[in-house]
Formats: structure tokens, sequence, C-alpha cells
């Protein structure tokens, strides 16, 4: 019977945790939703902003702009956006691998002299680089407590006057691209100096815009502009990615608990069948000791 009661113990438990994780499916679908909205109502705004950037800044000398400018990277500046929470399989954790592997990849000589900073937004990305004692710069977990352009925007102005004033000659960013509730893209890609991919890519297509007041007082503003909105797209990005990781994980958790509960279902009904059939065997034994 103690047995029983023990299967019956973890079959409560497990009934308990699978509504759980059902009610938080939900919930993270509820948040999904939203967050799809939003990044996919910013990506067509920002494609054509990069685009026209593209098509004035093309012919601009690196003077132009000190977000053109390239420098030895001697001084390194990762930007790694991951979540506040867990629960989502692997989502926190792909970016601190990527962003791992960019550092060893790409910066190790940097970073054995100690000139790689990490800005983190997301606590799990903040957390994990300051228990390994790497220079992380500020704290921005609140950004997702109210995640607006504004917001993103405190962010990019300080990378911006780092990089500007030479505290850093380069900065990559690491984070999720949203693609579907099921996939996400790890990637990695250079926030400053602006890509040259990004300001010449349109040599090849001339563009003839009709310009007030002048080409390099529209750049002056763009250029920042584009700036700050790749960052805040890549936190949407990454802000859906989390919902539909999340979601995923917690339907995966879902099954995973159904398919536990029909084997502790099976375990009790052969446990409550032996017990019976003890129980039958000592009556019909104590009877036939009692005849005798």
């Amino acid at each position: 019977m103690a047995n029983l009661k023990e299967v019956r113990n973890r079959i409560a438990s497990v009934q308990s945790t699978q509504q759980i994780t059902k009610a938080m499916k939900m919930v993270s679908a509820a948040k999904l939703k939203r967050a799809t909205n939003a990044i996919v109502q910013l990506r067509p705004y920002a494609t054509k902003l990069k685009e026209i950037l593209g098509n004035l800044s093309g012919s601009l000398e690196g003077s132009a702009s000190p977000y053109i400018q390239e420098r030895e990277p001697n001084k390194v500046l990762i930007v790694a956006v991951s979540s506040n929470r867990g629960l989502a399989g692997a989502f926190n954790m792909n970016i601190i691998k990527a962003a791992n592997n960019l550092i060893s990849e790409k910066y190790s000589s940097q970073y054995a002299n100690g000139n790689v900073s990490i800005v983190a937004i997301g606590k799990k990305t903040q957390d994990f680089y300051e228990k390994r004692n790497y220079s992380v710069v500020g704290n921005n977990n609140e950004v997702y407590a109210a995640l607006t352009f504004e917001n993103v925007t405190k962010i990019t102005d300080s990378i911006m006057a780092g990089f500007e004033k030479g505290e850093y000659d380069v900065v990559e960013l690491v984070y999720n691209r949203f693609k579907n509730a099921a996939v996400q893209i790890v990637t990695t890609e250079r926030l400053l100096p602006l890509p040259k991919s990004e300001t010449e890519e349109v040599q090849s297509t001339s563009i003839d815009y009709i310009l007030e007041p002048s080409k390099e007082e529209i750049v002056e503003q763009l250029i920042p502009k584009s700036i700050k909105i790749q960052l805040y797209k890549a936190v949407l990005d990454s802000h859906a990615s989390e919902h539909g990781a999340r979601m995923t994980s917690m339907d995966k958790a879902t099954e995973n608990a159904g398919d536990l509960l029909k084997a502790l279902k099976l375990s009790y009904n052969q446990a409550r069948q032996a017990a019976i059939t003890t129980e039958l065997t000592e009556i019909v034994s104590g009877a036939a000791a009692l005849n005798g």
C-alpha cells in the first residue's frame, strides 16, 4: 500500500506540473502574438531606411560620419541580447555560446589583453558574464518592463557615445532573429562602424534622390537613426523569439508530462492489481487454514 501511495503522490505532482506548463504555454502564445506584430511592423521600415542610407552614403568618405570610420579593432564591445527569464529551452544559452564563440574565434587577442567588454540586454547574459568577471557595461535588465524605442535608444546612445570617444573600435551584436514560433536564428552582425555592405552595396545601383537641404546633412541624421533602429529591431526580434521558444518548450514539457502520466497510471494500476491479488490470496489462505 505504501507503494500505491507513492505512485498516487507522483501522479498528483505530474498533473499539477502539466497544468502549469499548459498555462505557461497559453500565456506565451498571447505574448508571442503581440511581440510578433511589433517586429513584423518594424521590419519594412528598418529595411527601407537601410536601403536609403546605403544609396545616400555610398559615395561619402569615412570622415562624413564618425559611425562609418573603420579603425583597428583593438577595443571590442559585444552586445548580447537575451531574456530576463528562463524556461525557454536553449534560447539564452545559444546567445551565450554564440558570443563566446565570437570572442574566441575573432577577438581572442583583444580578450587576452582585457579589451573585450559586454553590454548585456537581459538578466541571463548579465548574470553569466558578471559571474565570470567579464567587463560588463551597465545593467539593462529593466528594458523589457517597458519595451519601447525610447528605452532601447538610451542603450544605443551610450554605445554610440563610447564608440565616438574611442572607448570601442568595433561593436558586435548577438541576438536571436525571429522566424516563427519554433525557429529562432542566432544572428551575429556588426553594429558599429556601419558595415561596408550597408554603405557600399548601392554603388552598383544608382538611385537619384532630390535632397533638401543636402546629402551630407541628411546622412548625418539618417546614420544615427539607422543604428538605433538596428538595435531596436534586434531587441524586438529577440523578444518575439523568447516567447516562441518558451511556448515551444512548454508545449514539449506538457507533452512529456502527459507521457509520464500515462506511465505512472499504468504503474499505479499494476500495483493496485498486485495489492488486490495479494489481499485475495491472504483471505483465501486464511479461510483454507480455518477450514483445515
